[in-house]
């Protein structure tokens, strides 16, 4: 469904309640009353959702811009079990630098009254208290900076724009050794070095994990190859030795992979331009010149750097071949996508047709590439004949805390996988606090040990695994039990917000609007695009497929009760300007998971907004 006419829907912005309370405002308590008069944006957010992540670096460009004006305010609206836990979402705002204030609703009451239906969604409200756009998915900011400079000039002429500081109250973090580290790798000294992803920077451990030996870069946001003194980095996260010594490291909001020397302290980009990968960009290439997305972690496995592309749901691979200079020296090499198809969701098979969710930790063994795959609850692995597995899983919204047969088996957004010496591996089961083991052998999973602070990642340290414990901004040193430790199992088949529709025919309605001074780019065909899969793929008895009309009648099968529908859109718009002979042109796209709950009294239409307001 499109409409390019420009129109001012006026429906008044329901109240800001969340259980959890406000973060980031001094501990106060604010209702819409208290912000009148200033341009609001909404971002309804979750801290595991690296699309919403990609959503808070967009906005500090606006914030910046609009500072008197504007106030942008986090909706944090969880997924997981771990992520209604008030701690760990004032955890995710320092880990984050979000830096403007956040409403903790762990019920997803505000979350329901604007009827959001996907991580993220950026709703504006004006002046008066009216929501005047919804925007769902990330690249929006350029379109709401152009309404804000709008709803300033109309507002300022109303005499209802309220300009001055805003209820932003940064906390004081405290004075750690590390904050928020992310991966870790042992280096040939025996020491450790450490991303210390909140502070933008490597840590150099002694061999006892806690005494810093150096810190590599300035600690400032940044991506500047240099000496370890003067290097920066932005939230570095995943680690991996090479054959050479050196540590290549995933510079995740930096979107480069970036190679640090310890003999010699130098700091050098090998792949990624600084920019995010977005569709429709080069997908191989030189290394310099072909754009990543929030890389999350780095191994080498069959002479190549292998990166786990978070921002896509993709694997992708470095190839030094062609860099003869010197070993892998400044990017001489080249970049392309090894497995999956950049839809988010689990599927198996051949490298090219399979499905991740934000891949986050990677680990080789002679045969297997393991993959720690976040947003499954998933341990995958990829084999030396292409082929893609899943060991531990089931879908995006099933984990919990659960031992036994694989089959059976359930984690909670796990981070980190590390290869262990009996052929098993060890899993950092991020939100559940614990690391757990998976035998190929047996087909068992087990849990080692509990009461582990988000751990991201591990490494084995001769007969011990040391344990990155994010959340406890530490390296903690386990010895590797001979038995697993005892836990009992807990299930979640988790469906945040999820829609109630009935059975049989459902409307899909995709509501996309060109923003102010653009229309739709029709030259050269249809410019919109939608694709529908379901998962299970028995939950549709028609409809699935691709076609370019943004609606479309789905036949949803009776005989399966609940299951998640896969949508994703894409609609393309250039600048509305006669007298300009090349205007530019802007794609807009958006991939959901919608949870769905069949049941008799359910919806017969579902809409959703791409761009605009559902009116």
């Amino acid at each position: 469904m499109t409409d390019s006419a420009p129109r001012r829907v006026r429906v008044r912005a329901p109240e800001l309640v969340g259980k959890g309370g406000w973060l980031n405002t001094g501990g106060k308590q604010y209702s819409l009353a208290d912000l009148r008069g200033r341009i609001l944006v909404l971002d309804f957010w979750t801290f595991c959702c690296v699309n919403c992540l990609h959503v808070l670096d967009e906005l500090r460009e606006l914030e910046r811009k609009h500072r008197d004006t504007v106030v942008v305010i986090g909706v944090h609206s969880p997924k997981f079990v771990h992520e209604a836990e008030h701690e760990a979402v004032a955890d995710a705002v320092e880990r984050y630098g979000v830096e403007h204030p956040v409403l903790d609703d762990p019920e997803l009451a505000t979350w329901k009254q604007y009827a959001v239906r996907a991580w993220p969604t950026l709703v504006v409200v004006d002046p008066e208290g009216y929501v005047v756009a919804q925007h769902a998915g990330e690249g929006h900011v350029p379109a709401i900076d152009r309404l804000v400079t709008e709803l300033e000039a109309e507002h300022a002429a109303k005499g209802t724009l309220r300009r001055g500081d805003g209820p932003y109250v940064p906390s004081e973090p405290e004075p750690t050794n590390l904050r928020f580290p992310g991966k870790a790798v042992l280096l040939p000294s025996g020491n450790f070095l450490v991303s210390d992803t909140t502070r933008h920077q490597l840590v150099e451990l002694a061999a006892d994990g806690e005494a810093v030996v150096r810190r590599i870069g300035q600690g400032d946001r940044g991506s500047t190859d240099s000496t370890w003194v003067r290097s920066r980095f932005n939230e570095p996260q995943g680690l991996a030795l090479l054959p050479d010594g050196s540590v290549v490291v995933a510079d995740t909001v930096g979107h480069r992979v970036r190679r640090f020397d310890p003999e010699s302290g130098r700091v050098t980009t090998l792949a990624g331009t600084g920019h995010q990968w977005m569709r429709g960009d080069d997908t191989s290439g030189p290394a310099h010149e072909v754009n990543l997305s929030s890389p999350w972690d780095v191994a080498w496995w069959q002479g190549k750097i292998w990166i786990a592309m978070a921002g896509i749901h993709q694997l992708w691979t470095y190839d030094p071949a062609r860099d003869t200079t010197r070993a892998f020296g400044s990017g001489g090499g080249t970049v392309s996508v090894a497995a999956g198809t950049a839809d988010e969701g689990l599927v198996d098979g051949p490298a090219e047709e399979a499905w991740f969710a934000q891949p986050s930790g990677l680990a080789a063994t002679a045969d297997r590439l393991w993959v720690a795959d976040s947003e499954t609850s998933a341990l995958r692995w990829l084999d030396r004949d292409g082929v893609v597995h899943t060991a531990v899983g089931t879908g995006l919204f099933d984990f919990g805390h659960r031992d036994g047969p694989a089959g059976q088996a359930l984690l909670q957004h796990p981070l980190g996988v590390t290869a262990l010496p009996d052929g098993s591996v060890a899993v950092s089961d991020t939100y559940n606090h614990a690391l757990r083991r998976y035998d190929p052998a047996t087909g068992e999973v087990t849990t080692l040990a509990t009461d582990l602070r988000e751990p991201s990642g591990a490494v084995l340290a001769g007969d011990d695994i040391v344990v990155v414990e994010s959340a406890r901004h530490r390296l903690t040193r386990l010895a590797l039990p001979e038995e697993a430790v005892k836990t009992d199992a807990v299930a979640h088949r988790g469906r945040p917000g999820a829609t109630e529709v009935a059975p049989g025919r459902l409307r899909l309605d995709v509501i996309f609007r060109a923003p102010a001074g653009q229309k739709l780019d029709t030259r050269y065909g249809p410019s919109t695009r939608l694709r529908v899969s379901a998962t299970p793929p028995g939950l549709l008895l028609a409809g699935a497929g691709a076609d370019t009309d943004l609606s479309r009648t789905l036949e949803l099968n009776p005989a399966v009760p609940k299951g998640v529908l896969h949508v994703s859109a894409t609609a393309a718009s250039c600048d509305d300007d006669p007298s300009v002979e090349h205007p530019a042109c802007h794609v807009h796209q958006q991939d959901w998971g919608v949870p769905l709950l069949i049941t008799e009294s359910g919806a017969d239409r579902l809409p959703l907004v791409l761009a605009g307001l559902d009116a």
